[in-house]
């Protein structure tokens, strides 16, 4: 069973006791020290737990039984050293190959792993060295993000037809005009706005400020005013809540929302979610908006501006103006003049002057 989270009170979660004691204190290590979101601290949870159960499945050779119902919480400081690099290959093997993850998925799982046995040896000194310091992290291709044209973005905008309209237009417009995550537009309170800003939490619970362009602001004031008359309003500081039940809104249903609104507009089956709509707005900023990098890094919330960069590549119209400036853009297609015949009397005095071949001396050979 995977530990619960919820969004709204990641605080809340089950007690990490299905994995070894030394993977719950680097569990805490991450969440009190390095200050790791829930989600992030979760998935590291459940890539340590899978490892450790497919260590003991791997060296008894246990052949029954899933591999999710082998016990790992009682393995103690001895097991954990005596893993071996060839065995994290194993795993790595395993994965592929039985688990058909993907390139993304075994690197960061990896990562889990790496991550571990350096607390365990940097941090803590409970053990000599590091098994997973040599192995190479999968190589990940980088894909292109994927994002709506500005074409589709207003006919997503114009096309929303919901029950509730004003609060799944302004969730639109949040996600095209601020490039928010998922789980940053679901923990909204009203109290994070001042002005023309909105205060956001993103990964690690770190805070940045976003600015309002006119179109959001003007959103909110319409959906405010319908927020305000709703009947039941439970989850009184929430920004985004349920018109039926007054409570804040959960990542799911706000991904249920942006589905519905995209089939409305015909852009469903074409893999666009919440996510992708970050990427549009991050995309339209950039090409239409002299966004540049640094800026737009912090309005994400990137920690590295190198995980920015990638919107670098997707503005097709620089490229096309760079491959148009070149200076040999403007040569055109010409096919090949053919060879003139030769006047007659040059072409005898050619042949006048053509040696034959009998006649070439023999050249002396030393």
């Amino acid at each position: 069973m995977s530990s619960y989270i919820d969004p709204v009170h990641p605080e809340r979660h089950d007690p990490y006791n299905e994995v070894p004691q030394d993977v719950i204190d680097y569990l805490r290590y991450l969440e009190t020290i390095l200050n790791r979101s829930p989600r992030t601290v979760n998935a590291y949870y459940i890539d340590l737990r899978t490892f450790f159960r497919f260590l003991v499945q791997y060296r008894h050779h246990i052949t029954d039984g899933p591999l999710d119902e082998i016990d790992v919480s009682g393995l103690d400081l001895e097991f954990i050293q005596a893993v071996t690099k060839s065995e994290i290959y194993e795993y790595m093997y395993y994965l592929k190959n039985q688990r058909n993850n993907s390139a993304a998925a075994r690197a960061r799982k990896l990562s889990s792993i790496k991550g571990f046995f350096r607390f365990m040896v940097a941090k803590v000194n409970r053990i000599q060295s590091d098994p997973s310091q040599d192995v190479s992290v999968p190589s990940v291709r980088q894909a292109l993000p994927k994002y709506l044209s500005l074409e589709e973005s207003i006919e997503l905008l114009k096309n929303i037809q919901t029950e509730f309209y004003e609060r799944d237009f302004c969730i639109v417009t949040m996600f095209l005009n601020c490039g928010m995550r998922l789980t940053e537009l679901v923990t909204i309170d009203l109290a994070d706005f001042k002005d023309d800003t909105i205060r956001i939490v993103g990964k690690g619970n770190k805070e940045r400020l976003v600015y309002l362009n006119d179109a959001c602001i003007h959103a909110l004031r319409q959906y405010c005013d319908a927020r305000a008359k709703l009947e039941k309003l439970q989850d009184k500081k929430a920004l985004f809540v349920s018109k039926r039940t007054g409570k804040r809104l959960s990542p799911r249903r706000v991904e249920q929302i942006v589905e519905g609104c995209l089939k409305q507009a015909g852009l469903d089956g074409r893999g666009y979610s919440p996510h992708k709509l970050r990427h549009t707005a991050a995309t339209l900023m950039y090409r239409h908006g002299n966004v540049d990098m640094l800026a737009l890094k912090e309005i994400l919330g990137h920690e590295d501006v190198s995980t920015t960069q990638i919107y670098t590549h997707i503005n097709t119209e620089k490229l096309r103006q760079a491959v148009s400036s070149s200076p040999l853009s403007h040569m055109e297609f010409a096919p090949p003049v053919p060879d003139l015949p030769l006047p007659e009397e040059e072409a005898n005095e050619h042949e006048e002057e053509a040696v034959p071949a009998a006649e070439i001396p023999d050249l002396p050979l030393e």
